[in-house]
């Protein structure tokens, strides 16, 4: 069981969210679906403060046998750069990958660039996740080249069903911050 995220830490990323990345009004989620609130958790994710705020609230619930974080480009890359990086200042060496969302055919081929190899204990992160669909994308690509992912670690669930599926998958699954941290009830699949 990973360690707790310190509340302190905790507390300000929430406040950062909720500042920096969430709007409320009348929006239309690309489900379809009505929302009273909309969050683009890559205004935290990308600012100097909340990369530090992310970076410290994830390397505190990594495994200690994770070797590489990543998942599907656009949305896990501030995430998954970012906690590498403040990783690498504390001399834990965690190698970050982003997964392109179509194979190339030219130069280095195939989805994932970066350096994911087989065995790789894998993280797969995302900025936000509401249905999960991105992040077991990810999981199976990183599957399919032969890593090996302990821990789904989206910044933001706001969706409230990825838990289901990745204790149906038998992943270890964690995000930074809920909607119900949010203020918020989930919106669901």
């Amino acid at each position: 069981m990973a360690a707790p995220i310190p509340d302190d830490v905790h507390a300000a990323l929430v406040e950062h969210l909720r500042t920096h990345s969430v709007r409320e009004g009348d929006f239309t989620l690309k489900s379809g679906r009505k929302s009273s609130w909309f969050i683009d958790s890559k205004q935290t994710a990308c600012e100097p403060d909340g990369i530090v705020l992310m970076a410290r609230a994830a390397l505190a619930v990594l495994p200690e046998d994770a070797t590489a974080i990543g998942g599907l480009t656009v949305g896990a890359d501030p995430v998954a750069y970012a906690v590498a990086a403040v990783a690498a200042t504390t001399g834990r060496k965690l190698r970050s990958f982003t997964i392109r969302k179509e194979a190339k055919d030219h130069g280095v081929t195939g989805r994932i660039a970066g350096p994911l190899r087989p065995g790789d204990k894998v993280v797969v992160t995302e900025d936000t996740v509401t249905r999960g669909t991105s992040l077991f994308e990810a999981v199976h690509v990183c599957q399919e080249l032969g890593a090996e992912v302990v821990l789904i670690m989206p910044l933001v669930d706001r969706g409230g069903t990825c838990a289901a599926m990745a204790e149906e998958a038998g992943i270890a699954y964690r995000p930074l911050v809920t909607a119900i941290d949010l203020g918020f009830g989930y919106e669901g699949a």
